[in-house]
C-alpha cells in the first residue's frame, strides 16, 4: 500500500511542477509579443495556453531522457526510487518558486535536471553504486545548456543583421505593422516549442513512478510513454500557463534591451526553431529560458552592444548557473530527510 501511495505523490508532485513551470517559464513565450503590442496580455496568455496544449501531445523523445539517462535507478528498490523521484520534484519546484518571486527567468528544466542530480547522489552515497550517468548527464545537459544559448543568440543577432539590412535597402520606413502580425505565428510557434521541450520532462517523472506499481499499464521494459499521461502534463502546463507570470514578463520584455515588433519576431522565431530542432533531432532537454533570453540579447546586440542592459543579463545567467547546484541542493537535503524518516 505504501508504494501505492507514494507513486500517487509522485504524480501529484510532477503535476504541480508542470502547472509551476506552466506559469514560470510560458512567459518566455509571450513577454516579446506583450512588450511590442503585438497581443494584449490576457490574449496572449490564451494562445500560449493552446499551444502549450499542443506542443505537449507532439512528441516523447525528451520524456526518454529525463526518464533513464539522468538517472540510473535499475538497481534500487522501488520505494528508493520514488523517493529521488519526490526529492527531485520538491526540489525543482522549490527552487522555480524562488526565481519566481525574485523576476528570475531560470530554467525549469534545469531545476528538475538538478532536483534529480541531487537526490540521486544521496542514494549513491548510501547505496555505493554509481547511479548518476556522468557521460549521458554531460552530453544530453551540459553540452546543450552551454551551446543553446549561443546558438539562440548567434542566429538572432545574424537575423536581425539581415532583416535590418532588407528594410532599409527597400527603403521601407515603417515595417512594424506587419512584424506585429508575423509576431501572433512566432509566438504561437514557441509556445508550442515550450509545451513540446517542458511538458515531457513530467511525462518522464510520471512514468518513472508508475513503472514500478503497473499504473497506466506500464509493465517492465516498456519504451512508450502511455497517452494518459501525456495528456495530464499537456493540460497541467496549459492550465499552468493561464495564471500567467507577469514579473518574469517584465524582466524579459524590458530589462534585457528594448524590444521592437522586428526584434521581438527574430527572438521568438528564433527559439522556437532551436527548440524544435533539439526534441526532434537532437532529442535533448534544453532550456527554453536560456535560448529566449540569449535571443532577445541577440536581437539587441545588433544595434549596439551597448543596446543591452549587461547587467541585467548577467544577473540571468548567474540564476542560470545557480540553478542546477541549487535544485540538487533542496534534491539532496530532501532525500536525505526521507531516509531519516522512512529508511530505518
Amino acid at each position: 500500500m505504501e508504494i501505492y501511495i507514494l507513486a500517487i505523490l509522485v504524480i501529484v508532485f510532477a503535476l504541480i511542477f508542470d502547472g509551476v513551470n506552466g506559469f514560470h517559464d510560458a512567459s518566455n513565450a509571450i513577454a516579446t509579443s506583450i512588450t511590442t503590442g503585438a497581443l494584449k496580455a490576457r490574449t496572449a496568455i490564451i494562445i500560449a495556453a493552446v499551444c502549450n496544449l499542443l506542443g505537449a501531445l507532439l512528441g516523447t523523445a525528451v520524456a526518454s531522457v529525463i526518464a533513464r539517462d539522468i538517472v540510473d535507478m535499475t538497481s534500487l528498490t522501488p520505494i528508493h526510487q520514488l523517493f529521488i523521484v519526490i526529492a527531485a520534484l520538491i526540489g525543482a519546484i522549490s527552487w522555480n518558486l524562488i526565481t519566481w518571486w525574485f523576476g528570475l527567468p531560470s530554467s525549469s528544466t534545469h531545476a528538475i535536471i538538478g532536483g534529480l542530480v541531487g537526490a540521486g547522489l544521496s542514494e549513491q552515497i548510501h547505496s555505493g553504486g554509481h547511479l548518476i550517468n556522468v557521460s549521458k548527464v554531460v552530453a544530453k545537459v551540459v553540452d546543450p545548456m552551454i551551446l543553446s544559448p549561443i546558438v539562440g543568440f548567434s542566429l538572432a543577432l545574424l537575423l536581425m543583421l539581415l532583416i535590418n539590412k532588407i528594410l532599409k535597402t527597400a527603403k521601407i520606413e515603417d515595417s512594424a505593422k506587419g512584424f506585429r502580425v508575423a509576431q501572433i505565428f512566432s509566438s504561437s510557434a514557441l509556445a508550442l516549442g515550450h509545451g513540446l521541450q517542458d511538458a515531457q520532462k513530467s511525462m518522464g517523472l510520471i512514468f518513472m513512478a508508475s513503472a514500478p506499481v503497473g499504473f497506466f499499464g506500464i509493465t517492465a521494459g516498456e519504451e512508450h510513454i502511455p497517452l494518459p499521461i501525456i495528456v495530464m502534463c499537456a493540460l497541467a502546463i496549459s492550465i499552468g500557463t493561464i495564471f500567467g507570470g507577469q514579473r518574469i514578463i517584465h524582466t524579459l520584455g524590458n530589462k534585457i534591451t528594448t524590444l521592437s515588433p522586428q526584434k521581438g519576431f527574430v527572438a521568438e522565431a528564433v527559439s522556437a526553431g532551436v527548440l524544435f530542432v533539439t526534441a526532434y533531432w537532437i532529442k535533448a532537454p534544453i532550456s527554453t529560458t536560456h535560448t529566449v533570453t540569449s535571443a532577445i540579447a541577440g536581437t539587441g546586440a545588433s544595434d549596439n552592444l551597448r543596446a543591452v542592459k549587461w547587467g541585467t543579463l548577467k544577473n540571468i545567467v548567474m540564476a542560470w548557473i545557480i540553478t542546477v547546484p541549487s535544485a540538487g541542493l533542496i534534491g539532496f537535503v530532501i532525500k536525505e530527510i526521507l531516509r531519516m524518516l522512512f529508511e530505518k
